[in-house]
């Protein structure tokens, strides 16, 4: 498996527009991300030029002036990097330990209960 980069919490948000746009533009972006957060343009472009730094997305130049940017790290795994990462730091690897923590702090719905049940079942 290969290296996939840290990325921040704020780092992350760029990424999400980027995944759910597949190819965008800094403006893009910064429109998408000015009307969800307070951060100035500025901060979103120092955002991605983190990610093309880290090798998380890649930009390629257009015609004009403008960069197309896409995800050099798919969300699917990321998810796996960080749901492993969260396991490994908070539970010691043990995924026993982490669902026995989620489910005595979480109110499980009987629905909810019954998918985990079946879900279990049809991975066993």
């Amino acid at each position: 498996m290969r290296t996939i980069p840290q990325i921040s919490e704020a780092e992350l948000e760029v990424m999400k527009v980027i995944w759910e746009l597949s190819e965008t533009t800094s403006a893009q972006i910064v429109e998408r991300l000015t009307q969800t957060t307070v951060w100035k343009p500025k901060t979103v472009h120092t955002l991605i030029s983190r990610l093309v730094a880290k090798d998380a997305i890649k930009a390629e130049k257009t015609g004009s002036k403008a960069f197309v940017y896409s995800a050099l790290v798919s969300e699917q795994e990321y998810k796996a990097y960080a749901n492993n990462s969260l396991l490994q730091k908070l539970y010691n690897g043990s995924i026993n330990l982490m669902f026995t923590s989620f489910i005595k702090e979480q109110k499980l719905s009987k629905s909810e209960i019954d998918r985990l049940k079946k879900l279990l079942d049809e991975e066993g």
